[in-house]
């Protein structure tokens, strides 16, 4: 496996990771798919609330249907200080457990070549996701 990290174009800030993930849908799993996404966007508050620990600037997710194969893509951009999912918190704990039954286990990961953001947004990210110090409790 490539270490995505000791390939980081110079666009790409030390401590920074951009990732693209790609999981594909177990088969027969569309519906719950479809459940997976719809859950997620209705919960939209409480899934922004792990966003300050986890120091992530941005996630998206997509899915593509080809060749009759369901894919969900993750894109995220967030500060390597930062957490990843807390099952002892309601939504991580719902969004892991309908995973495990929707998508094939792992991930495929694209190898980042190139990080492109106007000045204030960069500035927007950067002190978002690398920030000293722990996750803010506000």
């Amino acid at each position: 496996m490539i270490d995505v990290m000791t390939q980081r174009p110079a666009t790409i800030p030390d401590g920074l990771r951009v990732e693209l993930s790609r999981a594909k849908v177990k088969p027969g799993q569309g519906a719950e798919a479809d459940r997976w996404m719809r859950m997620l966007n209705d919960r939209a508050d409480e899934c922004v609330a792990t966003l300050d620990r986890e120091r992530m600037a941005v996630e998206i997710v997509f899915r593509l249907n080809e060749d009759g194969e369901d894919f969900l893509y993750w894109v995220s951009i967030f500060g390597s200080g930062g957490s990843g999912l807390d099952e002892s918190v309601a939504i991580d704990r719902d969004h892991v457990e309908i995973g495990r039954r929707v998508k094939e286990p792992g991930w495929v990961e694209a190898i980042p070549q190139l990080l492109l953001m106007p000045a204030p947004v960069r500035r927007a990210v950067l002190s978002w996701s690398l920030r000293p110090g722990g996750a803010s409790t506000a």
